[in-house]
């Protein structure tokens, strides 16, 4: 139970938040602005709470003037099943959002016009929120479908790629459709601004994510993948091509001559604790 507690220990409020606060009031728009954010952070309590259930390390859980983030410390190392779990576990609160708000507008609860005002919201938090653009809940959802067929960081790099796209084709749409809309152009800002700093980012989420996976607890793999290479190949060559979700063993082939396989933990171990960062694989294998 206190790690459910603990979730709502780790919310916290942007203090530009408060400030819409404030102008909500002042514009006689707090209503609409208190209906919006409680979406809002049911929404990300969604995720948080799922994150603790599967005992993840959650930094903390944002309101932001424009949305919420949940921020979790993991990099991509939790089973697949888990994160696609945390991920849903957001968009799912929308559906018992909706039937409550239902059920207090025909108990007379709350008017129609709050109704249908709490409806329009929901709906809209729901798909953006499912739209493929990283790092909202389709975007993720895009990375981990992208992972069972590539690499940890072929599939980050892909998804952050079609984000791109997508976010530009979304923006010329709404440029088109609703030029004015400010609302929609500030979320298009974070989304692009999120989008660069995570592209700059890629090595080193690529570096946490092989950290994780040789110093993190230790999870169950679901498959054995061999990764058949050259032992002319560079360590760190070899270490872009690992999976998540699954144990690597490392076949070295000298010619045509298959060697000893390696296990993972042993080009881990050489490049984190050894620090042989551009060695060749086979010199792993001969020092073994």
């Amino acid at each position: 139970m206190n790690r459910y507690v603990n979730v709502l220990r780790k919310i916290h409020i942007h203090p530009v938040f408060w400030a819409i606060i404030g102008l909500s009031i002042l514009t006689a728009k707090f209503w609409e602005l208190l209906l919006l954010f409680s979406i809002v952070l049911v929404h990300e309590l969604g995720h948080g709470f799922a994150a603790a259930h599967f005992k993840w390390k959650i930094k903390q859980i944002l309101l932001l003037p424009f949305g919420g983030v949940a921020e979790m410390e993991e990099h991509g190392n939790r089973p697949v099943k888990e994160e696609v779990i945390v991920i849903l576990a957001g968009p799912l609160q929308h559906v018992w959002l909706a039937i409550l708000a239902y059920f207090l507008y025909i108990g007379e609860v709350i008017t129609l016009q709050t109704f249908e005002m709490f409806f329009s919201f929901n709906v809209m938090i729901l798909v953006v929120n499912l739209l493929p653009i990283w790092p909202l809940d389709g975007g993720k959802l895009l990375f981990i479908l992208l992972s069972k067929y590539y690499a940890f960081s072929i599939a980050h790099e892909k998804a952050l790629r079609f984000s791109f796209f997508f976010l530009i084709a979304f923006s010329i749409l709404y440029l088109i459709v609703a030029p004015l809309h400010l609302n929609v152009w500030i979320i298009v800002a974070f989304l692009l601004f999120s989008l660069i700093q995570e592209w700059r980012q890629r090595h080193y989420v690529f570096i946490r994510f092989l950290l994780e996976r040789y110093y993190g607890r230790k999870n169950e793999f679901t498959s054995l993948k061999p990764i058949v290479v050259d032992e002319k190949d560079k360590l760190l060559q070899v270490l872009y091509q690992f999976k998540r979700d699954c144990k690597h063993s490392i076949v070295v082939m000298k010619g045509n001559a298959k060697q000893e396989p390696l296990d993972e933990n042993e080009l881990l171990h050489a490049y984190f604790a050894e620090k042989l960062t551009s060695i060749n694989i086979g010199d792993i294998l001969y020092s073994y």
